[in-house]
């Protein structure tokens, strides 16, 4: 016996030795960050989407001890440590009792791990089944003992012992088993709980022999916590009760897309709970909808689409459908449509429009021209390769006519569509000269995502802000990038565009969702777009392949607009959501006037057709209409008097058409009834007193021409001018001189040289212009 008691007291000696080495020159260990971590990604409603493991491929999340169940903490001290605030984290008369058990009378191996020495084994993975292992233990713990208190290391503890396969600490176990967070355990889960890390693998809940082990420790712990809580005794009939427990190989899988997006998204430093701003519900209503729809059109060739809801309110993304199945390899289900850059067709011409409005060229009335036209080498063509003449500005948009929109994109002054993009964040743009006026028909890429955020941005009044996804972000710190007035005007144009086919149409003959909404349609029918806002919230549907293959069936009204549609009816089906312009429109800059619906001028007594328009005072171009004109007519002669005659003359409506207008509307095959000539004894004070004068449309005072001087022959400068309806013939001079003569629509070639001068054009009615313009030179 002489040996065991000096091994003994070598033992106690070398012990506190290394106690003292240990105590007086150990630095302070980390607890938290030495490890990683797993991150449980949390609908906006708390539930679970997806546990992602951590880096090294365990479910370990980290809870402060605050927000863990206090029954859960008691238990486990009486399980694992009863006398765990009395001793410093190693208790030597345990010590003692286990080494003279174990190693001396070797009845049976006794523990005396404190949940302090455990805390070391787990933090160091310390193999403590040996004897060297066992002092290196009792070392760390002193050291964790000298630099944490007892509530730093509980904590530390209990969001590291093992719970059962590859889950580690309590958040992890709580969260996988009972699905909740630990502070929302009950006592009998608490119990359960408490007893698995003595014996993790022995205990393990998910098999049958393990349940059973573990409700015997159960039960074990149960009593014993009796003793100091006998008013949970009634707590015992739930004991009995089965335990309704989740495999770890149950876990969640929902908003595929979505999460990988996040994961993608957030920093590797971010783990535990992501509390992100997804609707659960909404989300699981829209994959139905969409996978419903794309199975019913199969036939014409629809396999995949994708959506995006966005509260602009609180800028927060509540559901993201990246492709119809995410499982569907044939569609490459598991790309997300809502962050690929695809061209967005015409869905981007609104906010060509919100610019020019800002700029004061056009208002909602205005006319525009739809005829063929080319910009530079640029001819753009309609989808139904069609012209309809002369259009207001809220048909062009509504009907999503190109050469309108490009005209004005080819206006902007002030602000170009191009830096709109980049400075709403569309981003891996290529330089502004890459896509010349084609950007507003779809020529450059953007996400579902840029998209949504570009209409979130019309719905907020023109403030830019980016969305969010997670919780505690919706913040809105943006920037104007376009007027309230001018977003307020997009919207309510686009309310009145017709729901595709007879959709959300009553019985009465009405809208049931009124939504402002517009479509686009990219180049050989690759991409289908549909973007709505109704209510507080924007939908973003497109429809394609991922393999870019195009479907002439791939048009944004039918083939994205009812998916749009339905996914309003589906996720609000019985809230009547109607457009919500979100806009105190009393507070903004606008005022309705009443205008002549065929000019889009203010209204006049001569006018047949008069509607009510939004304008912009101060901004929106807005002048009394000269279209039309009562004319005194010769009774006998049936020409145009030079004054009224009571008795010889009658008065007579005319419409005066300036002849770009009436151009468009002869290509159009409408044909306007012209005015009749006037008297051949009328001077030309008589009819130059009355109508339009030219407007010189080439050249152009803002431009400096250049010709080139050896190549006299190609400098030809045209002359050509905008005149009234009435007028036949144009007479042109430059610095005086009689240049020649040519009829109305027509130019004429005028020899340039360089040199600064004045050109004065002079109708066969007398009404003249003239403007000043520059020829430069080049020796190219």
């Amino acid at each position: 016996m002489k040996r065991p008691v000096a091994t003994i007291l070598i033992s106690f000696v070398a012990i506190v030795f290394i106690t003292g080495l240990a105590y007086g020159f150990c630095p302070r260990p980390e607890l938290v960050s030495f490890t990683p971590y797993s991150k449980a990604f949390l609908d906006s409603e708390g539930k679970l989407l997806r546990f992602a493991l951590a880096a090294d491929d365990r479910y370990r999340l980290f809870e402060s001890l605050e927000n863990i169940s206090a029954d859960f903490v008691e238990a486990t001290i009486l399980y694992e440590d009863q006398h765990y605030y009395e001793h410093w984290g190693v208790d030597p008369l345990a010590l003692l009792r286990a080494f003279w058990t174990t190693y001396i009378t070797r009845e049976r191996r006794v523990g005396a791990s404190t949940i302090v020495m455990q805390l070391a084994r787990l933090r160091w993975k310390i193999p403590s089944n040996t004897l060297q292992g066992k002092f290196y233990q009792i070392v760390r713990a002193i050291q964790l003992s000298r630099h944490y208190s007892k509530q730093q290391i509980l904590e530390a503890y209990l969001n590291l012992t093992p719970y059962g396969r590859n889950i580690e600490g309590i958040a992890a176990a709580s969260l996988i088993y009972f699905n909740k967070k630990p502070g929302d355990l009950s006592l009998p889960e608490a119990l359960t709980l408490a007893v698995i890390p003595q014996n993790p693998n022995k205990r393990n809940p998910t098999s049958a022999q393990g349940y059973n082990n573990l409700l015997t420790a159960r039960q074990a712990l149960f009593e014993r916590w009796l003793d100091n809580n006998p008013e949970d005794k009634t707590t015992s009939r739930f004991l009995d009760l089965p335990l309704t427990i989740r495999s770890p190989d149950a876990l969640p899988f929902n908003a595929p897309h979505f999460v990988n997006y996040l994961q993608r998204k957030i920093s590797d430093w971010h783990s535990g709970y992501i509390e992100t701003t997804l609707n659960g519900n909404h989300q699981k209503a829209i994959e139905k909808v969409l996978q419903d729809y794309v199975k019913t059109n199969a036939a014409i060739g629809i396999y995949n689409a994708s959506a995006l809801l966005v509260n602009y309110e609180t800028l927060s993304i509540e559901a993201m459908v990246g492709s119809a199945d995410f499982y569907d390899e044939d569609i490459f289900g598991q790309v997300n449509g809502t962050t690929a850059k695809r061209s967005p067709g015409s869905a981007l011409k609104p906010f060509v429009y919100a610019l020019a409005m800002d700029e004061g060229l056009v208002h909602p009335m205005s006319l525009l021209k739809d005829s063929p036209r080319k910009f530079g080498g640029f001819t753009p063509e309609n989808y139904d390769k069609q012209f309809v003449g002369p259009i207001s500005v809220k048909d062009a948009l509504i009907q999503s006519r190109n050469v309108p929109a490009v005209d004005l994109q080819s206006r902007l002054t002030k602000k170009s569509f191009y830096q709109l993009l980049v400075d709403a964040g569309v981003s891996d743009l290529n330089d502004e000269s890459y896509y010349g006026l084609a950007l507003a028909l779809g020529g450059g890429e953007v996400t579902g995502i840029e998209l949504a955020t570009l209409y979130t941005m019309i719905a907020n009044q023109g403030e830019f802000n980016e969305l969010h996804s997670l919780m505690g972000n919706q913040t809105k710190q943006g920037k104007s990038l376009l007027s309230a007035e001018a977003s307020y005007l997009i919207l309510d144009m686009l309310k009145d565009n017709d729901a595709p086919d007879a959709l959300n149409i009553d019985s009465a003959g009405n809208r049931d969702n009124e939504v402002a909404w517009k479509t686009g349609t990219s180049w050989a029918f690759r991409d289908a777009w549909a973007v709505g806002v109704s209510g507080p919230y924007v939908v973003i549907v497109w429809v394609g392949n991922f393999d870019g293959k195009g479907n002439d069936a791939f048009i944004g009204r039918t083939a994205a607009g009812p998916l749009m549609f339905r996914i309003f009816d589906t996720v609000f089906p019985a809230q009547g959501w109607a457009f919500n312009a979100a806009h105190p429109v009393g507070t903004m800059n606008l005022k309705k006037l009443k205008v002549c619906a065929n000019t889009g001028d203010l209204y006049e007594r001569l006018c047949p057709v008069s509607v009510n328009a939004w304008f912009i005072p101060g901004v929106s171009p807005i002048k009394l209409s000269n279209v039309y004109r009562n004319i005194p007519i010769n009774i006998n002669t049936g020409h145009r008097a030079c004054w009224h005659e009571q008795g010889k003359t009658r008065m007579e409506v005319f419409e005066f058409r300036p002849s770009d207008f009436l151009e468009i509307y002869n290509k159009a095959g409408i044909f306007l009834k012209s005015p009749p000539k006037f008297e051949a004894d009328c001077d030309l004070n008589q009819t130059s007193s009355d109508g339009q004068v030219p407007v010189i449309t080439s050249p152009q005072s803002s431009i400096e021409y250049v010709v080139r001087m050896n190549h006299q022959h190609d400098n030809q400068l045209p002359l050509q001018a905008i005149v009234d309806q009435d007028v036949e013939i144009l007479h042109w001079f430059i610095e005086g001189e009689y240049v020649g003569s040519a009829r109305k629509g027509k130019p004429i070639l005028w020899q340039g040289k360089p040199g600064l001068y004045q050109v004065r054009v002079v109708d066969d009615s007398g009404r003249s212009a003239s403007k000043r313009f520059r020829i430069l030179t080049t020796d190219l």
